[in-house]
């Protein structure tokens, strides 16, 4: 799960039950016990889960497959049926539950009523968003709706340098939705949703980081928060997105001039222990680089999740994690351990 700042943390807390933490506990100690043992033991349910609300997007992000257009799954809008079926079974043990996965959520018609159902459950709730739907309407129901945590993507402090990586964006719509939750939220005197900007560093943008940290005083969020970028062809870097400043990146330059990822990919992957995505239709798969869901392991369209979570694929995923995870291919761009969350 992400960082928490002290009052995101309280409110964390606050959703904690006696029942969900005696799952942690057996999640963490089976953990452990994987870890020294190299056997996939597994106990309780996932702490957290993030559920895919659409696979569409407004945007043509260049690292994106949903910008891309580029995915092989089938893509669509998850139904609110589903979502609330799905949810009943995991709520007693669920802390935390993130509404994206691919796609911008705002895109599906249910997306805040699905967000409203888990609060009423006392789940942890959060989403990420391009924030170009944040109309007065839209802002209003998202306060009302008891999400937890907003985040706003943002990575560029000027429209010429925003649109390099946001394609097909606006960042006066951006901020002009940051404005309207943050007005709402004083409106309703709301202390959720925790808001903050995420900055995904890049070569265009890197020299704005100063920026950011001042644009968000102005507009009033909550945080501001910088991210390495993903990039899959990071041996050559052909869209030139590797920043310059090695803190914020992925990725080391070698004596070759080629890169490579600074993660050592050790045998074993608290993620897979402690979390799993679900796709729009129903798909269980490992952890959110799995994008394209090509290592599905189940699919809850008739079968109960609790079932899935312990079935023989998961148990042989995290198998091979614990054996030789350098040869798993969504393993191979894996940021765990690298990310950077800055105040």
């Amino acid at each position: 799960m992400p960082d928490f700042n002290r009052n995101d943390t309280i409110n964390l807390l606050s959703k904690l039950t006696l029942r969900r933490l005696w799952n942690g506990i057996k999640v963490l100690s089976s953990y452990y016990l994987s870890k020294w043992t190299k056997k996939a033991v597994q106990w309780g349910y996932p702490v957290s889960i993030s559920f895919e609300p659409t696979t569409s997007c407004n945007l043509r992000c260049p690292e994106c497959p949903s910008g891309l257009r580029a995915f092989t799954r089938p893509t669509g809008m998850l139904q609110n049926d589903f979502f609330h079926q799905t949810i009943d079974q995991l709520s007693k043990e669920l802390l935390y539950l993130v509404f994206y996965f691919q796609g911008e959520p705002y895109l599906n018609p249910a997306f805040l009523d699905m967000v409203s159902y888990a609060s009423s459950k006392g789940i942890y709730t959060a989403t990420s968003t391009n924030a170009h739907y944040l109309n007065d309407r839209n802002a209003r129901r998202t306060v009302e709706s008891g999400l937890d945590r907003l985040i706003i993507s943002i990575d560029g402090t000027t429209q010429d340098v925003y649109e390099q990586y946001r394609v097909g964006g606006r960042l006066e719509k951006v901020l002009e939705g940051a404005r309207n939750i943050v007005r709402w939220k004083k409106e309703l005197k709301s202390k959720t949703p925790f808001v903050f900007f995420q900055f995904l560093v890049v070569r265009p943008n890197e020299h704005q980081l100063d920026d950011i940290r001042k644009l968000a005083v102005e507009v009033g969020v909550d945080q501001v928060r910088f991210k390495t970028a993903q990039v899959y062809d990071y041996q050559n870097d052909p869209n030139g997105l590797i920043p310059t400043n090695g803190k914020y990146s992925r990725y080391r330059k070698q004596a070759n001039g080629e890169f490579a990822l600074k993660n050592s990919l050790d045998n074993h992957c608290w993620r897979l222990w402690h979390a799993t995505v679900i796709t729009w239709d129903g798909l269980v798969v490992p952890c959110c680089f799995d994008k394209d869901a090509q290592h599905p392991l189940g699919d809850l369209k008739g079968k109960p999740f609790k079932e899935v979570w312990h079935n023989e694929q998961y148990v042989e995923f995290r198998r091979q994690v614990l054996q030789s995870r350098k040869n798993i291919d969504i393993c191979a761009n894996c940021s765990e351990g690298t990310k950077v969350w800055e105040d």
